[in-house]
């Protein structure tokens, strides 16, 4: 595989404050890569140095295999930007925004039209194109947005949570046509809060705090980190607390709760838990009716490493 990013020791400081700490990562073609962290972490300071926003102390980077600058045009015209905060132009039509940015690196009319029309259909606003950005709901409007970063079919797309706030509808839409973008040939920097998106999504992932990267890997990679093995829930109309206390001593159960008839058990190793829980249940006569077992999330994994929510 061709590697798209190459970041070597970036290092990027605010005054005092370091934002980025000798941060280093490939990306390779063809793939979605997950840029996760809290706030303060540093994905927006690392891709604003990526894209050529802003300038950065040590290190570098090269897009494409070259190295990327503020006047780097030739790398900047294959790269697509979807930032969190839509920007579009309210007088102008959904087609007419399109038609607009397209246009900043299409000149070509016709090969821009065909570009409009293919960005209409990706993001489903074929039926909105003679709208103006006012008419449209929230998630039509992201949609807008979408299609507006990535009409000129850029090789590198950056997306900056594009589905935050939108609704279900929208949100499949767009998620559907990311992977299409994938499927086509783009590489992709996703950031996001939604950690199901991730999963869903991206081929590999990198976890930033306090400007370093403390875990990278494939979804299942970064699973096998999680120091819980397996997650119990079980609906149980009433519990008294000598029958939760001993829950707490079974083996290899590390955290027990009960709140609303709902009983949990985080278990951190073992196999054959459910059924020794059920095995439980059985023998003292307590009558449960919905139990479920997981195994560790990607929002577990975070959570083990950062000790923070993704929107602390």
């Amino acid at each position: 595989m061709k590697t798209i990013i190459e970041v070597k020791n970036l290092v990027k400081n605010y005054k005092s404050k370091r934002a980025v700490d000798g941060l280093s990562f490939d990306v390779m073609e063809g793939e979605i890569l997950g840029l996760l962290g809290p706030n303060g972490s540093g994905k927006t300071t690392t891709m604003n140095c990526i894209l050529a926003l802003l300038k950065f102390d040590e290190g570098k980077i090269k897009i494409f295999g070259k190295e990327m600058a503020p006047d780097a045009y030739d790398i900047k015209s294959k790269i697509g930007v979807v930032f969190q905060d839509v920007a579009v132009f309210d007088e102008l039509t959904v087609q007419g925004n399109i038609d607009y940015f397209c246009g900043l690196y299409i000149q070509d009319k016709n090969t821009r039209a065909e570009y409009v029309e293919d960005a209409l259909k990706l993001v489903g606003l074929e039926e909105n194109k003679t709208q103006y950005p006012k008419q449209l709901s929230g998630g039509l409007l992201r949609r807008l947005n979408i299609a507006c970063g990535i009409a000129h079919k850029p090789k590198l797309i950056f997306l900056d949570e594009p589905t935050v706030a939108v609704d279900p509808q929208s949100r499949n839409n767009i998620l559907e046509g990311i992977k299409k973008l994938r499927d086509d040939g783009a590489t992709i920097i996703y950031t996001t809060h939604y950690m199901e998106e991730v999963e869903i999504l991206c081929d590999r992932v990198i976890i930033l705090d306090k400007g370093k990267i403390i875990a990278s890997g494939t979804n299942d990679e970064l699973k096998s980190l999680a120091k819980i093995e397996e997650k119990v829930t079980v609906e149980i109309p009433e519990m008294n607390p000598k029958q939760i206390g001993a829950l707490e001593q079974i083996k290899n159960v590390s955290a027990v709760s009960y709140e609303n008839g709902v009983l949990k058990l985080v278990y951190n190793r073992g196999k054959n838990n459910l059924a020794d829980m059920i095995k439980y249940l059985d023998d003292n006569k307590i009558q449960y009716n919905k139990i479920f077992a997981e195994r560790p999330t990607l929002n577990d994994v975070f959570l083990e490493l950062t000790g923070k929510e993704l929107r602390d």
